[in-house]
């Protein structure tokens, strides 16, 4: 894959801007279009469909000429990828505030979304592609990995799938996580992905072990790799729809079934069947409201596949791309019988404020990151699931762009390791400042009924209060830029979430605002499922003194 874009973030401890928290958001904006991180950096699009990091090249240029100029003291805004103000702020206020695809609820839908986008008025932020904290598909590994292996405590009662197989497709920028998340937890797993130039990249990019071109070369592949309980991952290049169903029509049941293709986008993020990708990609540019239906026609059949799998034994469960709902629409009236990953596996996790926290190196030194792992390891050694993620984590993950490292820390934790690392920057032995970040798939900013708050306790679901108040609480706290964003993951009108980015440059000012935004961020995914009911989340917050005024339950 061949890119005429190449935007490379700078490196080292020179600063081009008037303070590190500027330079920060200038270098992973640009690392977010770096080719190593970015689809399509020609377009702008970092991941997911149009998931894009600013809506134009006139608009990236003048984000980072304003980034340049500004002053420590002031707050550059972002609507929609396009810079529309620089205001003077104070030196504790984020010194950017970025709003994305966010609509008038009645409005909140595809057909609007593509006219305004049509007329150069909006753009799709996704989650991390618009807020300039994507770090390639290491940023969703552990999560998938997180989720493999609590399916396999599930049904198997261990977290070791060696011999066990996994079926799933999608192996873009962020389901390309998938084949390595299977491998790191010992199964065999195979990845079907309509476009060839996906698996080669993850190949490349060490995500992926095997590229086969059908169905029997792959089962071959899949069934001696699981008599020698041999972990593996396999592209194979087809239509999920199609691979399912011969699967199914040959008998062969895979232990674990899921699926993370872009379906969350009908028109730019999923491929119908009964066409090759190249007819598809034609008959998209020539007839999209026909492609559109046919899309969504291959999403009911490729849920109906998934649904007979689970009535074969399979364990089956949605991995966050929202194809339960366009199938459903379909006339798949039974596709919300199997669930979402959050509810099956995750939601014990975010009770306890954990979610996927990352961190990347501006310097752009593997060194630094590994010696932050070094501290990760020392502070939580007694973290064994956490020891161990950060072992394969250096053993088999690959930087793509500015190294970083994602690593699931809760309430609690976040704050004092962020803090021991800015020390770290203080004290010269990391060679530049560190960015801390997260994915807005997080605790206690999101509100996604068909994703994160799938199911939850007390009917709470569609309630968006709780990522508003998320970007309001960062915003008070002094994060170095928040932003709130509208359909991400699931698409436009499912969803509403929130993100953070926090600055560690070994400065007491950023001392305290880690001690203030990294306390409250992770603390709003306590607050936001004790309020909810979970026992989990309200012992949580007792024991660790988070102040709920009106908490109710006993402490167990």
């Amino acid at each position: 894959m061949v890119f005429k874009t190449e935007i490379r973030a700078p490196r080292g401890n020179e600063l081009t801007c008037k303070g590190w928290t500027q330079e920060a958001a200038m270098r992973m904006l640009m690392n977010n279009l770096d080719p190593e991180v970015a689809e399509n950096p020609d377009e702008l699009i970092v991941y997911g469909g149009i998931g894009k990091a600013a809506r134009n090249w006139e608009s990236y240029e003048q984000i980072i000429a304003s980034l340049k100029e500004l002053e420590n003291d002031e707050t550059l805004l972002i609507q929609s990828g396009k810079p529309v103000a620089v205001f003077r702020t104070h030196e504790h206020s984020p010194r950017v505030l970025i709003a994305n695809s966010n609509l008038v609820p009645a409005w909140a839908n595809w057909d609007h979304f593509y006219e305004l986008e049509d007329r150069d008025l909006m753009m799709y932020g996704q989650m991390t592609a618009g807020s300039w904290i994507y770090i390639g598909a290491q940023g969703i590994l552990q999560g998938t990995y997180l989720s493999f292996v609590e399916a396999g405590k599930k049904v198997f009662g261990t977290a070791d799938l060696r011999g066990k197989f996994i079926l799933t497709g999608g192996m873009g920028g962020m389901s390309g996580a998938q084949p390595l998340a299977g491998k790191m937890a010992g199964a065999v797993i195979l990845v079907v992905e309509v476009e060839r130039a996906r698996i080669e990249r993850k190949i490349k990019e060490g995500y992926c072990d095997y590229i086969v071109e059908t169905v029997d070369e792959a089962i071959a592949l899949v069934n001696k790799l699981r008599d020698q309980k041999e972990p593996a991952s396999i592209g194979l290049v087809g239509n999920c729809a199609d691979v399912n169903r011969e699967l199914l029509n040959r008998g062969i049941i895979p232990d674990f079934v899921t699926d993370q293709t872009s379906a969350h986008d009908p028109i730019n993020g999923y491929v119908p069947n009964g066409m090759t990708f190249e007819e598809a990609l034609e008959l998209r540019k020539s007839d999209v409201k026909t492609y559109e239906r046919k899309a969504k026609e291959t999403m009911a059949e490729h849920v109906r596949t998934m649904l007979e799998f689970q009535e074969a034994g399979a364990e089956v469960f949605d991995y966050g791309n929202n194809i339960r709902a366009y199938a459903k629409e379909m006339g798949v009236t039974n596709a919300f019988d199997f669930p979402g990953f959050v509810p099956a596996y995750i939601r014990p996790l975010f009770c306890e404020g954990k979610g996927p926290f990352r961190w990347a190196a501006l310097s752009g030194d593997p060194e630094d990151i590994y010696k932050t792992d070094a501290l990760a390891k020392e502070m939580f050694a007694e973290d064994e699931g956490l020891v161990n993620w950060i072992d394969m984590a250096q053993k088999m993950v690959k930087w793509q762009g500015l190294p970083a490292r994602i690593c699931w820390l809760g309430y609690g934790d976040r704050h004092r390791f962020a803090l021991k690392v800015n020390e770290m920057v203080a004290n010269g032995e990391l060679s530049a400042p560190i960015v801390f970040g997260r994915d807005h798939l997080d605790s206690g900013s999101v509100a996604s009924p068909n994703r994160e708050t799938e199911g939850m306790l007390d009917g709470s679901d569609a309630v968006s209060d709780w990522p508003i108040l998320n970007a309001l609480v960062n915003t008070a706290s002094g994060a170095s830029w928040v932003s709130v964003h509208h359909g991400g993951g699931v698409g436009m009108g499912y969803s509403q979430h929130a993100g953070q980015v926090l600055v560690a440059d070994g400065s007491e000012l950023a001392a305290e605002k880690i001690a203030r935004v990294l306390v409250s961020d992770p603390g709003m995914g306590v607050v936001r499922h004790a309020d909810a009911g979970y026992d989990i989340a309200i012992n949580t917050a007792k024991n660790k003194g988070v102040h709920i005024p009106m908490l109710k339950g006993d402490v167990k």
